[in-house]
């Protein structure tokens, strides 16, 4: 079965915009497992425009299901948060300073050496590790030779030619990664713009995913639909 984990950003976004506590973050955390999430995911970013480091702390000292922390393991608070809270998951992104959002996986050849030495400070404290990737068949083989755990399929590329009318061509490279990750042993998680509109096929020609983790159009659903049965909309396609 494929888990949903539900990424909760833009709901710390909203509390952010007007300072206080509403929405509560934390009873947010909460809610969407008991509204049938399979985990939650954070993505705290330096200048904590959405998720701030505390509230890392303090959603760990809650979360009752699998905890995910996304973000960029080149900052070194990223890193020693990691390591305190000691999440489930970290999913390490090679995000800008300042980037909006992620919009590209790691470069596992180049960059070799360097996932090595982070993924095993990772391992050593007994966290699962992912890590981003483009949907491109040599950096899923790099990706197994860095000792990660599973790679997450970076899917914007996916969603935006499902947009268009061409999911079958759209799918197409996806499918090939993720089959050579399942022959060479790596988990598979997927992410960024999968909606209720793509998920269902994407999940149809990958059956074996491990996880997806989605957060903006989950929320922005939500604002219509209200958040259980948002959340329970998306588990269905996940079926």
């Amino acid at each position: 079965m494929t888990k949903l984990s539900v990424n909760i950003n833009k709901l710390a976004t909203l509390r952010n915009s007007r300072g206080g506590n509403n929405p509560d973050l934390l009873k947010a955390a909460v809610d969407v497992q008991l509204f049938g999430a399979d985990g939650v995911t954070v993505h705290p970013r330096p200048d904590e425009r959405h998720i701030r480091y505390e509230d890392v702390r303090q959603i760990k000292k809650i979360i009752s299901t699998e905890f995910n922390i996304e973000g960029n393991c080149t900052e070194q608070k990223f890193v020693d948060l990691v390591l305190e809270t000691k999440p489930d998951q970290v999913t390490l992104v090679p995000d800008a300073l300042g980037q909006l959002t992620s919009d590209h996986g790691w470069d596992t050849i180049n960059n070799k050496d360097y996932l090595r030495d982070i993924i095993s400070v990772f391992k050593k404290a007994g966290i699962r590790v992912s890590i981003f990737v483009d949907p491109v068949a040599e950096m899923v083989a790099g990706a197994a030779e860095t000792g990660t755990d599973r790679i997450e399929l970076y899917t914007e590329g996916y969603a935006r030619e499902s947009g268009v009318g061409r999911r079958e061509s759209g799918v197409a490279p996806y499918i090939t990664a993720a089959i050579k990750a399942k022959e060479i042993g790596l988990g598979l998680n997927a992410g960024h713009d999968l909606d209720l509109n793509n998920l269902q096929f994407f999940k149809q020609h990958i059956p074996w995913l491990d996880e997806v983790s989605i957060g903006h159009a989950l929320i922005c659903d939500a604002i219509y639909l209200g958040l259980e049965n948002t959340i329970q909309l998306y588990k269905r396609q996940l079926q």
